[in-house]
């Protein structure tokens, strides 16, 4: 198994934390990694993305042009990046903030409403475990406990109480992935 994901967004949504958490989670159950973040000279605001490689062998190259799954979380990188989507992939993306969504008929499109979940669990900043818990739901590439366990080495100690929400927004996130059939 080798899954190349693209994640990209608006600095500030959680873009590169969450291919981060990604890559430690898959680490943590013993896979192969390659973690490549590419961000603006605008941090938060700007334009930022990151290439995930999860393996269960080794990674020959960390630079990939086409990926199996693209995680979007805004309109600018699904017009970049929907088209480098490999036939038979997948697009998982946040419905609130992207209007024009992709129309390929060769990949599986998932509208996932993660900002108004986040909402919902008072936390704005759990969108993007929303997305990741969509993600995992329909390619479970590593578990749940993993992701957890991941959060507790990429969240500074101070924001550990933050890891139950986490937990609640990785779950709603599967669950709106099952009920899409």
């Amino acid at each position: 198994m080798t899954e190349e994901i693209i994640i990209a967004g608006f600095g500030g949504q959680g873009v590169l934390s969450m291919g981060q958490t990604l890559g430690y989670a898959a680490m943590v159950e013993g896979k192969n990694v390659s973690w490549m973040p590419s961000y603006g000279p605008e941090m938060r605001g700007g334009t930022a993305n990151c290439i995930t490689i999860v393996s269960d062998s080794t990674i020959s190259s960390p630079i990939v042009s086409k990926y199996d799954t693209a995680i979007i979380l805004n309109q600018p990188s699904m017009e970049k990046f929907e088209s480098r989507v490999k036939p038979g992939g997948i697009i998982v993306y946040e419905s609130t903030n992207i209007i024009h969504a992709s129309e390929r008929k060769d990949i599986g499109i998932y509208a996932i409403p993660a900002a108004d979940e986040a909402n919902k669990l008072n936390n704005v900043r759990v969108a993007n475990m929303v997305l990741l818990g969509a993600f995992l739901e329909k390619k479970p590439i590593v578990s749940i406990e993993a992701i957890i366990e991941a959060l507790k080495k990429v969240l500074p100690e101070r924001y550990h109480n933050l890891l139950k929400v986490n937990r609640t927004a990785l779950e709603k996130g599967a669950e709106l992935m099952q009920n899409m059939g």
